[in-house]
């Protein structure tokens, strides 16, 4: 008898599970439109040691000119405009002009003095005062990017959302819904996946996750943490497609949702041409950096 019991408790917890991470079912037909580029260039095709480092309109410009989708990072300034930088911190890729370097500026690990601050503490006309890197590319303006790439080439749009600030989500959206190119929205935060579901579901969306507890940082061993490494949150969400770190690609929600639920899964990043080849059964959508892949 107690056997019996659970056994049905097991199958119950199983079925609850499947439900949970059951992602969106519904054949949107811009799936087809984003699976005809399949490759796109990580946050543009940069390198950051030239003049077109991430995230830049260099950078941008030349995966247009080779035909690759592109992948970018959108989050809003001070005075509330979207623009495309990756970190909520500027240290790491922002810097000041020479000879005008802030008592406040953080020193990075190579050396280098980075500008202090969050994207958020400033306002865009206050960030045109920085460059990224070594380049003389500034911090663009999601609206002066979609006007470059004019359609030309399919995009993946990441919204950055820290914690539950979601005042980003309607900003993309007002730009994107002037858009007359292919795109698709991704973020971390399932509460942003929630807010287009809710307002915008015709939007084709992605969950971004990867199995946070391989990272030193405690905080990422916490069970919310978890619960975002296996899709739990999907039945909230209902993400038309997966964006999964391809180092972790034997998840077993990510596996499920791809493989039983034919979810569109995408990878992210592949670095190298050996790294694609290998994953070419396991993901339908590329996210490379780092070298020109090989069809």
């Amino acid at each position: 008898m107690i056997f019996k019991v659970l056994i049905v408790i097991l199958l119950v917890l199983a079925a609850l599970y499947l439900l949970a991470i059951m992602p969106g079912m519904s054949k949107k037909t811009i799936s087809e439109k984003l699976l005809v580029q399949n490759l796109y260039a990580h946050r543009g095709l940069h390198d950051n040691h030239t003049d077109a480092p991430e995230n830049s309109m260099a950078a941008f410009r030349k995966a247009v000119e080779k035909g690759y989708g592109i992948e970018l990072d959108v989050q809003l300034t001070k005075d509330g405009i979207p623009v495309v930088f990756h970190d909520f911190t500027l240290a790491r890729v922002a810097r000041y002009e020479k000879g005008h370097e802030a008592a406040d500026a953080v020193k990075n690990e190579d050396g280098s003095l980075g500008v202090a601050g969050k994207v958020i503490d400033y306002t865009y006309e206050e960030l045109l005062q920085f460059h990224l890197l070594d380049s003389d590319e500034k911090i663009p303006r999601f609206e002066d990017f979609l006007n470059m790439v004019d359609g030309r080439v399919p995009l993946i749009v990441e919204i950055k959302i820290e914690r539950f600030d979601l005042s980003v989500c309607p900003k993309v959206y007002d730009l994107l819904s002037r858009y007359k190119g292919v795109y698709c929205v991704e973020s971390f935060n399932p509460l942003g996946l929630y807010w287009l579901k809710k307002n915008h579901n015709e939007i084709f969306r992605g969950q971004l996750s990867e199995e946070f507890f391989h990272e030193i940082d405690k905080v990422m061993h916490t069970p919310l943490y978890i619960m975002l490494a296996f899709l739990i949150f999907n039945f909230l969400t209902k993400p038309d497609f997966v964006a999964y770190n391809h180092k972790h690609a034997d998840n077993l929600s990510r596996t499920i949702c791809h493989k039983l639920y034919k979810n569109t899964a995408a990878a992210w990043t592949i670095k190298s041409q050996e790294e694609l080849d290998r994953n070419r059964d396991r993901f339908d959508i590329f996210i490379f950096e780092g070298f020109i892949p090989s069809v």
